[in-house]
């Protein structure tokens, strides 16, 4: 919008400037934000099973609604205000007017500073269309960049570029792996990061300790009972401690012969008093009812499972068939390590964000397809998202960035963004007729590319903070993001300037064949003389 404010003319009407401006920009700038909405929507929609990724992409969708209103309306309305001043010959952001040059001079030097503008009363037609030709970045990208980037002894060395850009993201794309450090999702000046390093460095080759919970009263006297509990967790952990506890209680059993009442009151007793089941009194948890009557109403043991930390597929086989076995079993428990909670995490971040990624990329396809004015500009988009998406996984696992929730939600992004920056060239390019294709891509990048940096530029400024955020979280999300916008970056000014050079389509003028049905028009003129005799004159038109 900025840019195509830029492009009016200053003595324009603002109601006209303000016209052209939306007319040049708001059905693109509309559509981009269907597509993010729609984007989002699906991140923040049931499909998606992490909590945290919801969380994120229905903030995105709220705050690209309220963007598209605050260009509506406060943005628009700055606009016309702007004009408004332009059109009084005020200053931009003093809103005093501005004198005239003979009585400027007589000011002082800093008034003449902080009050000089450009734009004058005696500012002459042939001046003011060139006000916008005149900035800084269109004119280094017109006299400057995009002779450079189309000459015949630049394109080489970018077409090796980028062959080594394809490589490196080969390489990359090869080593990716699930995120599966641990760290990773806390803090980084945090003492549970020197826990999980040293738990991971010591302790992962060893058996996890699984904590299993029985939350409800269960006759613990009953032998059957016991023998169930132990069923249950056979096969998958090592079970000494929890036999010796259930012997425990067969032996209390046995040797008392006694009903529940008196059952549990020795229980509570001799796990009081024996020094040797000390750790049980701990994880009995006894309830008081009438008549003094004392009950287990749950219980916690300790399982060692048969597996190592280490191997993430086995432990997450064994959290799943534990978990199946807590709704299928008699007796109602949970199981619980906190390994278990990263297991759900990384089980969890990959497959449903990569599909719903996937569903996102197919409908943004079939959504363009209705729109773009050339089936081409459909098939670079999709030849260009692929290979921006394919750089970015290949360069984020080369700078130490697992294929996470975070990583995959800003992949998802990065569609969006990609189709945000390059669709505005590739539509300049393949919809130009007549000409060369060297012509037209100089014209694209000379439409489009100062708007294109300045959003770049603008882009990196809000993505520094970031990076001083102590948390493992958000400096993937940074990493992830600049990633995506560089790559961008290159392929826009780069990448595709030079690939148009000498690929289709064609902008060779196609010559018109000749009809051979054509014929010589005659016609015919009447006309009448004072003694109203008829003469007809014939002429012949070409």
């Amino acid at each position: 919008m900025l840019s195509s404010w830029r492009k009016t003319r200053e003595d324009q009407h603002v109601k006209e400037r303000t016209a052209a401006v939306f007319a040049d920009s708001m059905l693109s700038f509309s559509l981009t934000t269907a597509m993010y909405l729609v984007t989002f929507g699906i991140g923040a929609s049931p499909f998606t099973n992490i909590e945290a990724a919801r969380i994120f992409c229905c903030n995105s969708c709220i705050a690209i609604f309220f963007n598209y209103l605050y260009v509506l309306s406060f943005y628009g309305s700055s606009l016309v205000f702007t004009g408004y001043i332009e059109n009084n010959y005020q200053h931009s952001i003093f809103c005093r007017k501005v004198p005239k040059p003979e009585v400027l001079q007589e000011k002082p030097a800093w008034y003449r500073f902080l009050l000089t503008a450009k734009f004058s009363e005696d500012t002459t037609d042939s001046e003011e269309t060139n006000t916008y030709e005149s900035h800084l970045l269109v004119c280094f990208l017109k006299r400057y960049y995009c002779d450079w980037i189309t000459n015949t002894y630049v394109k080489p060395f970018v077409v090796l570029f980028y062959l080594i850009y394809i490589s490196f993201a080969l390489m990359g794309y090869l080593q990716v792996n699930e995120g599966s450090d641990l760290s990773n999702i806390v803090a980084t000046a945090t003492r549970t990061i020197e826990y999980t390093t040293a738990q991971q460095k010591y302790f992962s080759n060893y058996s996890p300790v699984i904590g299993f919970y029985i939350y409800e009263s269960i006759e613990y006297w009953n032998t059957s009972v016991q023998e169930d509990v132990l069923e249950y967790t056979k096969g998958f952990v090592r079970i000494s401690w929890f036999e010796s506890y259930l012997n425990y209680l067969r032996k209390l059993n046995i040797s008392t012969g006694l009903p529940k009442k008196n059952f549990t009151d020795m229980l509570r007793n001799s796990f009081l008093k024996a020094p040797q089941y000390a750790h049980f009194s701990e994880d009995i948890i006894f309830s008081k009812k009438y008549n003094n009557e004392v009950d287990v109403v749950a219980s916690r043991m300790f399982l060692v499972a048969k597996t190592m930390e280490t191997k993430r597929e086995e432990l997450y086989d064994l959290l799943e068939t534990l978990r199946k076995l807590s709704l299928t079993s008699k007796v109602k428990f949970i199981v619980f390590n906190p390994s278990f909670v990263y297991m759900d995490r990384y089980a969890s971040s990959v497959g449903a964000p990569l599909q719903n990624s996937c569903i996102s990329a197919l409908f943004l396809l079939f959504f363009s397809a209705f729109l773009v004015a050339d089936s081409l500009i459909n098939v670079w988009l999709t030849l260009t998202v692929a290979s921006v998406e394919f750089g970015v996984i290949g360069f984020m696992t080369l700078w130490k960035v697992e294929l996470d929730c975070i990583s995959v939600l800003c992949l998802i992004y990065g569609i969006n963004y990609t189709i945000d920056n390059c669709a505005p060239l590739l539509s300049t390019f393949i919809l130009g007729k007549d000409f060369t294709r060297t012509k037209w891509v100089k014209t694209s990048l000379e439409v489009h590319g100062v708007a294109i940096l300045q959003s770049y530029l603008c882009y990196i400024v809000g993505l520094i903070p970031l990076a001083a955020v102590p948390s493992n979280l958000t400096r993937t999300l940074f990493r992830c993001l600049f990633l995506i916008a560089l790559v961008t970056f290159f392929h826009c000014f780069a990448i595709l300037p030079v690939i148009l050079t000498f690929v289709p389509p064609s902008k060779k003028k196609r010559k018109e064949k000749k009809n051979p049905e054509n014929r010589e028009e005659i016609e015919c003129v009447e006309m009448v003389d004072m003694d109203s005799t008829r003469v007809v004159d014939q002429i012949t038109t070409v």
